[in-house]
């Protein structure tokens, strides 16, 4: 019989301890990634389940008001969330799970779950019993995002030959370039790049403020990581890294000057970047989404394209509770 139970900031290291062997833990799942926020910012309503008095599942996630109406929501605060499980739950806890999920949301008053789930490449071992357990108690597909990914099988030559012929020509021509890629600890500059490139681009700020980016690479050093294409000491181009688990890294923010375009500056960076994180074990590197309310940026898209990428979903799912 599965508990339920609402989290408190006492169980935060029992949270993370089991997050450390869980089977599809991500970064965003971590109290200390999570907890970055302002208090005032996100109601905190996260869940924790329990099989026989032992934790088989965490659940970030936050109250949230919309029409009057109270919104059990995946965590706002993270890319996404849901259920980290251990590595042998079973079919039969999976439909609990949520079976208790929805009697505890109904029982506390909300009128509405909305769950985002981690992409099939986020697991150490391919499994949909989560994704079917919802369908079967009523959820369906509030939206269905594509997000980019690239398997990291290749260095050098091969990896160029996965390229498509544009950026293979294009990255080719950095490489003999004076441009130097390599990893810095200058947030301050290649923050200011960030938000003049949003900006001129898309007349939008960094989600994160400089401030709340060097927070979190405080705290998880080796996991949230800059890389930048420097011509001398000046950052063209850089690339903040987020390790979400030991499998998937994920190419959180982008950005490089437009004055110094002609190095293709990106081209090095990502270059160099599948290489480093090949070495260091990872699987996969997830460029991000570029789908927005299942709207493509078809542009986005063939950028990603060009460096072999290709989309898997990053769902979202929703119950109406009234």
């Amino acid at each position: 019989m599965v508990q339920i139970k609402q989290f408190s900031e006492q169980e935060s290291n029992t949270w993370n301890k089991f997050l450390s062997n869980a089977e599809n833990s991500t970064l965003f799942h971590h109290r200390d990634f999570l907890g970055y926020h302002p208090k005032d910012r996100f109601k905190d309503h996260s869940l924790m389940f329990s099989n026989e008095n032992e934790i088989i599942s965490v659940f970030p996630a936050i109250e949230r008001m919309q029409d009057g109406k109270m919104i059990l929501h995946s965590h706002q605060g993270a890319s996404y969330g849901s259920f980290a499980t251990t590595h042998w739950l079973t079919i039969r806890e999976s439909f609990d799970m949520v079976t208790t999920l929805i009697s505890y949301a109904k029982d506390n008053g909300f009128s509405q779950i909305v769950i985002t789930v981690p992409p099939v490449i986020y697991l150490k071992t391919p499994s949909n019993y989560i994704d079917f357990s919802l369908v079967k108690n009523g959820f369906t597909y509030l939206k269905r995002e594509l997000t980019s990914v690239v398997p990291l099988e290749a260095k050098g030559e091969k990896l160029l030959q996965s390229y498509r012929a544009e950026a293979r020509t294009a990255t080719r021509k950095a490489l003999k370039s004076q441009i130097v890629v390599r990893e810095s600890g200058d947030y301050a500059q290649y923050y200011d790049l960030l938000s003049k490139n949003l900006y001129t681009r898309h007349n939008v700020k960094p989600t994160h403020t400089l401030d709340e980016l060097t927070l979190l690479h405080s705290r998880f050093p080796d996991k949230i990581r800059l890389f930048g294409a420097f011509l001398g000491d000046t950052m063209i181009g850089g690339v903040c890294n987020f390790s979400v688990n030991d499998n998937v890294v994920l190419a959180f923010y982008i950005s490089h000057s437009m004055d110094y375009q002609e190095y293709r500056p990106v081209n090095v960076l990502f270059y160099e970047i599948m290489q480093q994180y090949k070495t260091e074990g990872f699987s996969y590197l997830d460029f991000g989404t570029f789908t927005l309310n299942m709207e493509p940026n078809w542009g986005l898209g063939r950028f990603k394209e060009n460096f072999g990428a290709r989309g898997v979903f990053r769902d979202t799912f929703v119950l109406n509770l009234d």
